[in-house]
This record gives structure tokens, sequence and C-alpha cells, in this order.
């Protein structure tokens, strides 16, 4: 009998798919990796499975990095399997081969990345001779009830409907490779011109979203603070005091942007103002009017990970993390990665079950208080099929984040953090807008003015839900009675100072990336500029993270800082004139267009042809600059050239000195390349090594091959050039002590323990932690470690506690330095290889329990 395959995305909704269809179908089966019914085969995939590579005719494995080799522009993309989802993969092929499967229904998730998914795991399927031909249906879902998936089958759509969908997704993908393969290929050549290898990564999103970054650091560096006075007065009215600030009723803005009515740009005016009014009586006027506060919208995850950010300091990768296990592990939340803040029209009574059960469940902690909220929400009847919550125009590929109808068990503390924030939006944007009386006094003395606000809440509303109490009268204004004249009891003159624009923290940077670029915090104006936001929901965390893991930005606290490389990267895009790189609204119109071709308004071929185009543009303006420098912003160091004491000024590829005049007409020839091995200087950095002659060990070096390393630098006076030279010091002082026999003092140092090897005293020496008898006149032993391994800095703690107990504290920011990526391990002492290992830690264990032993490999320095 012949069947239909149904693939899902995910297998927590092929289990629903299996579900609804049970009761009009029959049973299912269970196997490994799919359900079979007598009709149909239900399986899915767990993402993306395959990813687009070149050709393998285009593919360059020897000289990528070589403009000889540029631009790679493949008439069409082959495909490679994800490595840690082979097994997922073969499985899939196994069922869309099977010849009694004759249809396949794609039920992957309703949006661009869905299709894609379906798409590229259909195109490997394709036998190499010949081809599959099994009709195929999409199966479209907003709603995940079960009746909601049976009118889905009940409503399939063709194949030919989701051609436009299909050539967006590929596009997206496609783009991206261009892009970023040739951008970063061209940037990467043209900074390792000189020699060395610096990788410089450049992409479709990352680029503008960094752009975003150095624009806003660019405008605080430049900010050049101004004095201003603000005037406030202490007025005394029979009901008691209050304070007024000083306006001008006046005012109109113009083109100084740091201009308000209440500032006085000059002391004098501030104290006239202050001494003509002291003592004085003032005329009171006040306006009150009722206003009202709504709600904002459910939440999205990129609203959910702004406001994690800004209230717990989460970033947005921890945010997207903490969801997931709240979606998967907890099944508490919907699924998280969406960028929808509404919920389908079916499901109102969904939302209904969803309260009754938050106002039954006796929940952990301090979420136990949302039950009250959710009694109050079901006895007034406040959940109401509104617009602002339910809309299926406005549900994209999946709906808002809200709780699912499993009550949370145990949960983290931070899980429970975010799960309060989701619960507790869910519940107050039912509830009614909260009410204020908003009160605007002004008290005027002569020709002066003073200006009084107060806002009282006079019906709580959804504020509710958040903990805010109504207020009766006004408890933070005190009455004047009409016709009262008040006496100004005190000024203060205060001086002030205009500041910088913040810098962006991940919360303010998800609100750029979303409004490409425009820092918006209107919902109704985001919403609007949603289809040309820099990249998806799904997407922003790892754009923001993996430009911290290319040294681009700092996370310091909350703020996000930029680093040099990321100057010297748009100091080089705009000199080359290549912006489109750094534009966010550019490449937010991208995004648009991807949009306009899912309607069916926009040519694949079209699209491609253009970023093609611009492809080659860049490529070609990167191999044909030649100019010395690169035009930019370039800082004057404070510390004085180490020869000659003249001004020392930066330019793109190097600091030289510019002789005492600053013109270079009387340079003494000085100068160091600025991205030694691979590493741009910070300026600070510069400037100690030019004072102290040396600075390190310093993380974040690059061979030749592209592999990181850890070194200190040296400034070292050659005879033959009779200048100043940079080199690397890869602990050449040990190494020499070592064979030339020279004693080590380690009188100024304390132990940090005794040797495992020999039993002296380990101190630290160089880049490296070393046995007392390893070193010196008369080496016995030969244990050391280094102070960094792996882009891991080992603190002297830690030494001391491996060789105290014969571990170290699970350490969590080693580098692989084949995969280059993050994992977490003990450093322990291996008896039997006589050196320092890697412990891991040891799996869970799985039924049946089996002893674990924990796995050991050489930690190398």
């Amino acid at each position: 009998m012949s069947k239909t395959l149904i693939i899902a995305e995910k297998p927590s909704v092929a289990q629903d798919i299996v579900r609804a269809l049970t009761p009009g179908t029959g049973k299912f089966d269970k196997h490994d990796e799919y359900f079979e019914s007598e009709q149909y085969v239900v399986s899915s995939a767990v993402g993306h499975l395959v990813e687009i590579k070149a050709p393998d005719e285009f593919d360059v494995k020897r000289g990528k990095w070589s403009f000889a080799n540029l631009p790679v522009i493949p008439p069409h993309f082959d495909l490679n399997p994800i490595d840690k989802s082979k097994g997922r993969l073969n499985a899939l092929v196994k069922l869309i081969r099977r010849k009694d499967v004759t249809a396949i229904i794609n039920a992957c998730d309703a949006g661009r990345e869905g299709e894609l998914i379906f798409r590229l795991i259909q195109q490997y399927a394709q036998p190499a001779k010949g081809k599959l031909e099994k009709p195929v249906q999409r199966l479209w879902l907003q709603s995940m009830t079960p009746q909601a998936i049976r009118d889905g089958f009940a409503n399939l759509r063709s194949d030919k409907q989701m051609l436009p969908l299909a050539d967006a997704a590929r596009c997206r993908s496609e783009a991206d490779w261009l892009v970023g393969i040739n951008g970063t290929r061209a940037m990467t050549a043209f900074n390792s011109r000189d020699g060395g290898f610096f990788l410089t990564t450049v992409g479709r999103v990352q680029t503008p979203t960094l752009s975003i970054v150095v624009e806003r650091e660019e405008k605080i560096r430049k900010h050049v603070s101004r004095d201003y006075w603000e005037v406030r007065a202490s007025f005394d009215a029979q009901a008691g005091l209050y304070e007024g600030k000083w306006f001008d009723p006046k005012w109109k803005k113009g083109d100084d942007a740091e201009d308000r009515a209440d500032r006085i740009w000059a002391k004098p005016d501030a104290e006239a103002i202050a001494q003509a009014v002291l003592g004085k009586p003032a005329t009171v006027t006040e306006e009150s009017k009722p206003t009202t506060s709504s709600c904002g919208g459910l939440y999205d995850l990129t609203t959910l990970q702004r406001e994690a950010n800004s209230r717990f300091g989460f970033s947005a990768k921890t945010t997207l993390g903490l969801a997931q296990a709240l979606y998967e592990k907890h099944k508490v939340l919907t699924y998280p990665r969406t960028d929808s803040r509404f919920l389908p029209e079916d499901y109102l009574a969904v939302a209904k079950q969803t309260t009754e059960m938050l106002s039954k469940e006796d929940m952990p902690g301090p979420l136990r208080a949302l039950s009250a909220h959710a009694k109050t929400s079901l006895k007034n009847g406040y959940i109401k099929p509104t617009k602002k919550v339910f809309d299926n125009a406005k549900v994209s590929d999946h709906f808002a984040i809200i709780p699912t109808l499993q009550a949370p068990k145990s949960l983290t503390e931070a899980e429970a953090k975010l799960y309060d924030m989701v619960v507790k939006r869910f519940l107050a944007v039912f509830f009614p807008p909260a009410e204020f009386l908003v009160t605007t006094r002004i008290s005027k003395v002569g020709e002066h003015s003073f200006q009084t606000n107060g806002k009282v809440l006079v019906k709580a509303g959804w504020l509710a839900v958040y903990g805010k109490e109504e207020q009766d009268d006004d408890a933070n204004l005190v009455a004047v009675a009409p016709g009262e004249l008040v006496r100004t009891e005190s000024v203060d003159v205060k001086g002030l100072a205009t500041k910088p624009p913040a810098r962006y923290t991940e919360a303010t940077l998800l609100s750029a990336m979303e409004g490409a670029g425009k820092l918006i915090d209107d919902d109704e104006l985001r919403e609007a500029m949603a289809e040309k936001g820099l990249g998806t929901p799904a997407t922003r965390a790892a754009t923001i993270e993996g430009l911290i893991t290319e040294k681009y930005m700092l996370r310091e606290g909350r703020e996000l800082i930029p680093t040099a490389k990321a100057f010297q990267l748009m100091t080089l895009l705009r000199g080359l004139d290549v912006e489109d790189l750094t534009k966010p609204e550019l490449t937010g119109n991208w995004e648009y267009q991807l949009a306009e071709m899912e309607k069916g308004r926009l040519d694949r071929d079209a699209f491609m042809a253009e970023i093609a185009a611009m492809t080659e543009r860049i490529v070609q303006k990167a191999k044909s600059y030649d100019r010395d420098t690169i035009p930019g912003d370039y800082a004057t160091l404070k510390t004085p050239c180490p020869k000659c004491g003249g001004i020392v000024k930066e330019n793109y590829r190097r600091f030289t000195c510019m002789g005492k005049s600053g013109e270079g007409s009387d340079a003494c020839g000085f100068s160091i390349g600025k991205i030694p091995g691979g590493r741009s200087f910070e300026l600070h950095e510069v400037e100690a090594f030019l004072r102290d002659k040396k600075i390190g060990p310093l993380e974040g070096f690059r061979s030749k091959a592209g592999w990181p390393f850890t070194a200190e630098l040296a400034l070292v006076y050659d005879d033959e050039i009779a200048n100043w030279k940079l080199e690397f010091d890869f602990g050449e002082d040990a190494k020499k002590a070592e064979n030339d026999g020279e004693p080590v003092d380690f009188g100024g140092q304390s132990s940090l323990g005794n040797c495992p090897k020999c039993g002296g005293h380990v101190y630290e020496h160089g880049a490296n932690y070393v046995c007392e008898h390893a070193v010196g006149a008369h080496v016995t032993c030969d244990f050391k470690s280094g102070k960094i391994i792996l882009q891991q800095p080992v603190e002297p703690a830690q030494v001391h506690k491996l060789l105290t107990t014969g571990k170290t504290d699970l350490l969590e920011n080693f580098v692989s330095n084949k995969t280059r990526r993050k994992f977490k391990a003990f450093l322990a002492y291996d008896k039997k290889e006589g050196k320092v290992v890697f412990e891991f830690e040891p799996r869970a264990a799985k039924a049946p329990p089996a002893k674990k032993v924990a796995a050991k490999k050489a930690a190398k320095a």
C-alpha cells in the first residue's frame, strides 16, 4: 500500500501531528526515527541538516586567502551534510527513497527557513542518476492545536504555490554565502598583504551590526562636553513645599541637538534668574488631565531578549538558552525563536485554559503570586478576542511566546525569572489599561516660569500584575488653592555638563538590529520596520556572540565596546568605498526584497545578479587599491617615540614616528605594525608597550596558517638598523636561563605549591609556571605549565589548587585549535604521563547506569 511521508522541522511537531491524525487515520507505530500508520510515515529534521557549498571545481582548497582566487561566484551550489545531524539526515533520505512512499508533505515551520530546511533535504535525497519524482504538498501551520493541524491537512498547499517562498529562502542562504565568503577572503587578503595572517570576517548581517556599534562609539569619542546650568526653586504653599524647575516657555527645537528648554548655557544668566526670583511671590496655574497606558504586546524573541537584558543583564544568547530550556526541557513555554507578538485567532480557548492552569497550580516560590492575577482575569472575563492579541495576519512562522498548559515544577533561578516575565506579560496583556491623572503646574515669578509635574495612578489596570498599587490622592504633589500666591523659599543653581550618547547594551543593540539601525521604542513603528530588520530573532543573539568571539567587540558589564579591530574594519570598508557592507538600511532593504520575492513580486535571478555584482565590486575594490594608506580618523599617541622622543601617529597599518614637529620632516624612522601576528593593538596597549618596552602575555595572535597562539611582545633595540623593533617573546628568557645555566632569582615570589614531579617549589616565570629545578644552573626537572592554555588564562590561584588537590576548578573558556569552539575542562596532573592534562566532566549516565571514567587529554601550553 502506498504511503505519504510527512517531514516536520522538529521532533516535537512530528509528535503533535501524530496525535492530531491518530483519531482519524488510526494508530501509529513508533520507530527510532519515525512514526508509521497504514496511511502515513511521520518524521522530522532537527533544524538544518545540510548546508550549501561551492561545487568541487569552484571550491578553493589552497590559496583561498589570496586575491588570485577571488571572487568565487559558482553557477550553482552543492550540499554538505552537517556532521552532528548526519544520522537524522540519512534516516530521512531512506524514508524519502522508500518505494512505498509515493508522496511527500512538507510540514516544516511556516516560513522562509522552514521552507529552506525541507528543500535542501529534498535536493540532497535526489539520486546521483535520474530524478526522484514524488509529488510534494505543503502543510502550513500557524497554530498547533489538534483541530488546527487537522484543518491544515484539509487545506494543503501545492508545491507550485510555495516556489516564491522557496526562491527567497535559497536567495537568503546563497547571498549570505557569497558576501560572507568573498568579503571575508578579500578583506583578509588585503590585511595580510604585508605578511602574517589577519583574519577579517565580514558578513551580510554581522558587519552592518558592527557598524551601528562603531558609529555610536565614534560619536562618544568625538563628543565635547559643554557646561550648562539648571535653576531649581522650592515654593512654599499653604499645604507645604514643592519644587519646580526653570524653563523657557518660548523655547523651540533648533539645530543644536543638546539644547533644551530648561538648560542655561551661561552661569551668570542662571545666577541672575536665581537672584531675581528668591523670596518673591509666584502665581500658580495648573492643568490636570486623565491619561491611560496599555500593556505592551506579547513577547517575540527579540523583545524578550531586550527586556531580559535591561532587567537582569542577561545576554541575548543567555535569554535564548533559558527560553529554549523552558520550551524543550520543562515544556512550560511555547517555541521561543519567533518574530511574532500575536496568537492565532483560534487560540482564545487555549488562552483561557492556560489562565485556568495558572490560577489553580501551586507554582514554586515567587511564581505563586501570579495565580491571584489569573483568577482576577477569569472572574472579570478579561480574555476576549481582541486584535491586539489574536491576529492571523500577524502570525508568521510561529506565534508569540506564551506559557503552555504545563506548570513548572523545578526551575533554576534564572529560568524562573524568564518564565515569570512571560507569564506576567501573558496575563497583563488582557487586563484593562492603567489610568493616571497627569498634572502640569507652572509657577510664575515675574517673567520667569518654573514647571512641576505630577503623575498619580488612579486605577492600576494591567500594572497590578507587576505589583503596582492604586493611589487615591495626589500623594506626590502638594495642593495649591485656586488663586493662592506661593513664595519662592529657596533657589538652587546646579552646574551640569552634557554627556555623550550611551554605549549600546544588548537590549538597545537588539532594538537597533530590529529597526535596521534606527533605535525605535514605539512598538507600532518598530512593527512597521519589521520586514527591514537586520537578521531574524533566531539569529541576532548568534550575530552578537560572533562579533565578540571574533574580537570585534568586548562585553564590559552590560555595555558592548568595539575594539581596535572593529575600527580598522570600518576604516578599511570606508576607504575602499565598499560601504554597502556597513549600512544597516541597505541590508535591511535586502530583507525587504526577499519578502517581496516571497509574495511573487521579485525575480530570484534579478536579486542574485544584484548580489553577485556587489560581491564582484567588493573584491575588485580591495584588489585594485594602490595607495600607501587607507584614509581615516587616526590617533596621535601620548607616549613619545622611544628613539627620538618625537610624536608617534597612527595610520592604517602602522604606528610611525613623525618627529618632534609632528609633520614627518624630522622623523627618525621608528615604526611598528598595528596588527602583529594578526592581532590589532588597542590604543592603551600600544601606549603601554612604547612606555614599558614589553607587554603581555596577550592572546588572540594567529600564525600564518590561521591558528591562534599566545605570546608576550618586546620592543628591542637592533644595532644593525640602529632603531627599535617589535619582537615576539615566547618565554625566551626562560629558555635562555635553561640553556645558559644562568641562575634565576625567585626571592621576590611566593611559591604556588610543590612540584608534582620532584617536590620543589613552583613559581611564575615568563609565560609559564615552572618548577624552580626546571630553570637555572642545575636543571633536574622539566615541570612547567602555560599561563594561557588554548586562550584560557590560568590564574595563580588555580595553579595552587592544581598543585595541592590535583586539579583546578572547571575552566570554561578553552578554545579548540581544530574546531575553534569553546569547551570546558579541568586541568589535572597525570602522574603516568608526567604532565598537566585536560579532564572533562563525566557525561550524565544513561539507563542502565554505567561507570564513567573522566576522559584525559594532554593540555598543551
